[in-house]
């Protein structure tokens, strides 16, 4: 053993899981709890993953653990603001603590704004903004029924209200202006005076002005699994490791057949376009036949004509080497006509 580990102190089991939790939470808001692993969150620890399933069972157990916490803060902070006498110092108060939890608790209302796993075990955002209707409602029906409204429609108006501010607050977690307690007057102003009441200049009453509210329970851990849990964990991470083993296997086969129908569907591919191939040749052997013979008998037409032609010139010849001699049998006719004299002393010797 180095003396680097000799020095460093070994935390404590409580310590530890404090620890395996923050770095959790972190995770789960910066990747939610299917991008997060238990690999991530022992490595960020510098421990090994069988620690992690020692002290939680896998990254559920502290899933659970930091949803537990951040819901019990939240609602803490909303019920000792509706304590408040006046209803509209309910709803300012009520304002400040969401607005004052996502300020003091941005990683934590991320984790709950991305709608809890339910591997938590808790429930969800849209669970836990219910139980803040639920308190909300309260309050509501007894300002109807003051006022002569049918309180039976206080769930209504609740969801309505604690809908609009939870999305208030969830546009002003990534904007941050402006600043929370002109965002929870502006947020009365729409909810108390409604649109065709609405204050230029909204504010909150004296009563509310710099409010911070201080959470009533103190943070919980996940007990320690006792020794059947440990079996039942150690028996459902194996089975998911099963079940994950399986699903590579099937992966893996789905790949296989997935090249095998690729291979086929290439081998088919490639016969197509060798029959084309083979087509196009015929279709060229075809073509070019079809020229030569073509040719061929433009050359027989061109030879016949040259023989016409030349039959043709050859009677024209013998026509004129006709006209020709008669011609000179009319000559010398006539001539022997015009000098018969001639003709008779060339008779005499």
């Amino acid at each position: 053993m180095s003396d680097s580990s000799r020095s460093r102190k070994r935390m404590t089991g409580a310590e530890r899981r404090e620890q395996l939790i923050q770095i959790g939470r972190t995770l789960f808001a910066e990747k939610g709890f299917d991008g997060t692993s238990v690999e991530e969150i022992a490595a960020t620890a510098k421990v090994s993953k069988p620690v992690v399933y020692e002290h939680f069972g896998g990254k559920e157990g502290i899933y659970a653990v930091v949803i537990d916490r951040e819901m019990q803060r939240l609602l803490s902070l909303v019920s000792q603001a509706l304590v408040a006498s006046h209803a509209r110092v309910k709803l300012e108060r009520a304002a400040l603590a969401l607005l004052q939890y996502i300020e003091e608790s941005s990683e934590g209302f991320q984790i709950l704004v991305r709608d809890s796993h339910a591997a938590s075990g808790t429930g969800t955002f849209a669970s836990l903004i219910s139980d803040i209707a639920g308190q909300v409602e309260d309050v509501l029906a007894d300002e109807f029924r003051e006022r002569g409204y049918d309180p039976n429609l206080a769930p209504m108006y609740a969801q309505m209200l604690v809908g609009m501010t939870a999305l208030t607050g969830q546009w002003w977690l990534e904007e941050r202006r402006p600043r929370r307690e002109e965002v929870a007057a502006h947020l009365v102003n729409l909810s108390w005076n409604g649109l065709t009441g609405l204050d230029p200049n909204p504010g909150l009453t004296a009563a509310s002005r710099g409010l911070v509210l201080t959470p009533t329970t103190e943070p919980r851990t996940a007990p320690r699994p006792n020794e059947r849990e440990l079996k039942e964990q150690e028996k459902a991470r194996r089975e998911h490791e099963k079940l994950r083993e399986r699903e590579l296997k099937e992966q893996e086969k789905a790949r296989e057949r997935e090249l095998k129908e690729l291979e086929r569907a290439r081998e088919r591919e490639l016969k197509e376009q060798e029959k084309v191939r083979r087509e196009q040749e015929k279709a060229r052997e075809r073509e070019l036949k079809e020229q030569e013979k073509a040719r061929e008998r433009e050359l027989k037409e061109l030879e016949r004509a040259r023989e016409r032609e030349q039959r043709e010139r050859d009677r024209q010849r013998e026509r004129e080497e006709r006209e020709e001699q008669r011609s000179q049998e009319a000559r010398a006719r006539a001539k022997a006509a015009e000098d018969p004299a001639d003709t008779e002393a060339d008779r005499v010797p």
